[in-house]
């Protein structure tokens, strides 16, 4: 294990750095529409019928992944600091989670540290898209998105036809009128694909975050009514809870 000094010499660079990594998935968790795609297909009614080219809009981000990019670089930001504040601290206190200790003897001005990245962490999954609750998704465990179901609609071609006004006759000619008509000439097949949360999943993990968000926040109250220990790997403990 370093030096303290040595730490500290490292703790700036990584924190902007991340700070950084972190600001640009969250730009990225307030554009829905990175999170949707769609796969359209075109097939004609007729084989004399026009053809279409499908269609495709490729989903560009996962939120799982989004969290997941969020949780490496964290979890780096979180050891540097986690590293300076076991060394540079006295008064600590556990993090109890449900009678659990879900992190033991925390130093106080790590324990103030964590309780700004976890808010700002809320911020982040808050912004998180939600999928389309006027759809019926089901999951896709090979490509990691939600799809709906095919849904089929029509393509219409407007085509002229004559109708007879008035019959001819031996005696005059007869009369007839070109009318345009709307014909079925093809099928569109639209499946829609998404890499947005769904409700339940977001208020679950919104729900967990302020559960661990109490207990930081109790921690750090207890710390300050008490009087050095290799730190302990604080971005697996709370990831894994997180997203477990």
């Amino acid at each position: 294990m370093g030096k303290l000094n040595q730490v500290i010499a490292i703790e700036k660079g990584v924190k902007a750095r991340v700070q950084s990594e972190v600001t640009e998935l969250y730009k990225v968790a307030q554009k829905p529409d990175l999170f949707n795609g769609f796969t359209k297909t075109y097939t004609k009614k007729d084989e004399d019928g026009e053809d279409f080219p499908p269609e495709r809009k490729k989903v560009q981000f996962i939120a799982v992944d989004v969290l997941r990019k969020a949780q490496r670089s964290l979890t780096e930001l979180m050891e540097v600091v986690a590293r300076k504040d076991w060394t540079n601290a006295t008064a600590s206190a556990s993090i109890v989670i449900n009678d659990t200790v879900l992190l033991r003897n925390v130093p106080i001005p790590y324990l103030l540290f964590l309780e700004k990245q976890l808010t700002d962490l809320r911020t982040m999954i808050t912004a998180l898209p939600l999928l389309d609750e006027g759809d019926e998704w089901a999951r896709d465990e090979n490509s990691g998105l939600s799809r709906t179901e095919a849904i089929q609609t029509h393509r219409t071609k407007k085509v002229q036809r004559p109708i007879v006004l008035l019959a001819p006759t031996t005696e005059h000619p007869g009369q007839a009128q070109l009318i345009t008509e709307d014909v079925v000439v093809g099928y569109w097949n639209l499946t829609k694909q998404s890499g947005a949360m769904s409700k339940p999943d977001k208020e679950n993990l919104l729900t967990k975050l302020e559960t661990l968000l109490k207990g930081v926040k109790e921690a750090r109250e207890a710390a300050n009514m008490q009087d050095e220990a290799a730190a302990p790997e604080v971005g697996k403990a709370i990831f894994g809870f997180l997203l477990s």
